[in-house]
């Protein structure tokens, strides 16, 4: 989450610098320190392994933290066949769930940095870091980004009974009435769930938040009036929003979604800054050779740009983000930080 969720490679670069502005030079010094004293002891021994021309020379591991089924697993099974296709090996999907994405997250930091082990992440990846205190893994100081993919909004769906037909009317009556609206999110410190605390936070409104195990029991429940809103990706949702049980009151991005043209952005809803993307990218263990990141990262970059994929973004209701490693690493630790800053400002105690 940034407090806005598109923005240029330079400003994401100068928000990235404003954070670790913050840090004290003695401890930045020392996490530099550590990090490169990391990938020092591990690259003798995997270069020799693991170089542009020959990598990858045996079978790949992408590791989805989530149950076979999710989007981040269908996301992960598409790359895994494109990156195969484009690098010319064996790229295979392996769902480690649990712990909202914890379990699978922990087990990738502890492999081997050799390339052969890959994280598949979406948004829990920094927000169960930023909110639960049990995650159990550090998202800038264990792992390596790789590339981003895609990313697209979420959207905010009502209950049809609900008397407010977009954001300004649902703040309204949520200042009307503080507590009595309830929210199903896909639990707590999840994406869904912190959205909610930043749209608190930003309008001075108390909305009950409800955690669900998923999107769709919570969509289930706003359906039959037990909660009144739900945010969900596009394509979980859509079908609802069609069929006229449930209404879309805005998207969670800064501009529209192809996939829902009628439905306004936050900033066209009147809440500039209140923007949050999902996103789906690839992280490797710290200390993974730079020349497998970068040639991982070039088939990304390309894997993303053919007609068939692109095909499937939009059906996804995502768009592709090809950029860098380096860009990919400011996005999370930005992203990590503005969570953080929401968890604290909501003073959030997640178990």
């Amino acid at each position: 989450m940034l407090v806005r969720h598109n923005p240029s490679r330079h400003q994401r670069s100068s928000l990235f610098s404003s954070l670790t502005m913050n840090i004290p030079l003695s401890l930045r010094r020392l996490a530099l320190s550590a990090l490169a004293l990391a990938a020092v002891a591990h690259s003798t021994a995997v270069m020799a392994q693991a170089t542009p021309t020959t990598y990858p020379e045996r079978p790949v591991k992408i590791v989805v933290p989530f149950a076979p089924g999710a989007g981040t697993d269908a996301m992960a099974r598409l790359v895994a066949q494109k990156l195969g296709e484009v690098m010319g090996g064996n790229f295979v999907v392996e769902n480690k769930a649990g712990a909202s994405g914890a379990i699978g997250t922990q087990y990738v930091a502890q492999q081997a940095p050799d390339g052969y082990t890959l994280l598949l992440v979406a948004s829990p990846f920094t927000t169960v870091a930023a909110s639960l205190p049990s995650a159990g893994y550090d998202p800038l100081r264990q792992f390596a980004p790789v590339g981003m993919i895609a990313s697209g909004p979420l959207v905010w769906a009502a209950s049809a009974s609900l008397p407010a037909g977009n954001m300004k009317e649902l703040i309204s009556l949520a200042k009307q009435k503080p507590g009595a609206l309830n929210y199903g999110s896909a639990g707590a410190g999840g994406v869904n769930h912190l959205v909610l605390e930043l749209l608190k936070a930003k309008t001075g409104t108390y909305i009950t938040h409800i955690p669900y195990r998923g999107v769709a029991p919570a969509t289930m429940d706003m359906i039959a009036g037990q909660v009144q809103l739900v945010t969900g990706t596009i394509p979980a949702l859509l079908p609802f929003i069609k069929d006229g049980r449930v209404k879309a009151l805005a998207v969670t991005s800064a501009k529209r979604s192809s996939a829902l043209p009628d439905v306004p952005s936050m900033t066209e809803a009147g809440y500039a800054g209140i923007d949050v993307v999902n996103y789906f990218a690839l992280m490797a263990p710290a200390g993974t050779p730079p020349v497998v990141i970068d040639r991982i990262n070039a088939a990304i970059n390309k894997l993303v740009t053919l007609p068939e994929v692109v095909a499937r973004f939009k059906t996804d209701a995502v768009e592709a983000a090809p950029g860098s490693p380096a860009l990919l690493g400011h996005f999370i630790e930005a992203d990590y930080r503005a969570w953080l800053n929401v968890v604290k400002t909501q003073n959030l105690k997640i178990e």
